[in-house]
């Protein structure tokens, strides 16, 4: 019996997301206190990718 090769399908294209530019974070602004003032900003989890950097699937 012939053994069969099989070929590794073509890695689909990906796109990077566009609010974090392919990274997965983008900068939230950290605020402090009762008035809320703005102190600085820090590293937050991209909210459209979720992190993976790629564009979200179209289900």
């Amino acid at each position: 019996m012939a053994r069969k090769t099989v070929k590794p399908s073509a890695k689909p294209s990906v796109e990077s997301c566009s609010p974090c530019g392919g990274t997965g974070e983008v900068s939230r602004t950290v605020r402090v206190g009762r008035k809320q003032r703005v102190v600085g900003q820090q590293a937050g989890l991209c909210l459209n990718c979720l992190g993976s950097g790629e564009l979200p699937a179209d289900d």
